[in-house]
């Protein structure tokens, strides 16, 4: 693959985890695909993975399962 910010080939998929919202409206999405450059060291979404996140957003009660989240404080 082909980097879209530097035009450098090697480009990898990395998966991250990303929250949306807060309190009941909390919203956690897994395994979103991030392009990152090795040369450039640039990170950035797709526009599908984009268009497809706001899917997932605006049809919530269909692909979000409830489970209890610990959440960690890093100091």
């Amino acid at each position: 693959m082909i980097c879209d910010i530097c035009g450098k080939e090697g480009v990898k998929i990395r998966y991250v985890t990303r929250s949306y919202g807060k309190e009941k409206d909390l919203l956690i999405i897994e395994n979103i695909p991030v392009v990152h450059c090795p040369k450039c060291k640039e990170n950035y979404l797709t526009a599908e993975t984009l268009h497809e996140i706001e899917r997932i957003k605006l049809h919530r009660q269909s692909f979000a399962k409830e489970r209890p989240v610990p959440v960690a404080a890093f100091s």
